[in-house]
């Protein structure tokens, strides 16, 4: 069995309101900053799992963010590799 890292960017789908994107984005003035529109705000899970393969546990990690990170009605979902650092990896 191997480990395998993953992170499952979520984020509202696109024509879903978004009260903390749009929240975000009205702070923005106060600071001082301009030209900043279209502000989403979502979230990232980042687990490790242990599998004989990576797609095994892509496949695990695809159900879990399916089944429980994301809400497939109003959120979209993006799942990527990320690598172990060499202390960790076996």
């Amino acid at each position: 069995m191997s480990e395998f890292r993953f992170a499952v960017n979520v984020a509202p789908k696109p024509g879903i309101l978004d009260p903390q994107g749009r929240a975000v984005e009205g702070s923005l003035g106060h600071l001082g900053v301009e030209g900043v529109t279209g502000v989403r705000v979502g979230r990232r899970v980042e687990l490790t799992v242990e599998a004989a393969t990576e797609s095994e546990a892509r496949a695990t990690v695809d159900r879990l963010a399916h089944e429980l990170f994301a809400n497939p009605l109003i959120e979209a979902f993006e799942i990527e590799r990320i690598e172990l650092p060499a202390e960790v990896a076996r």
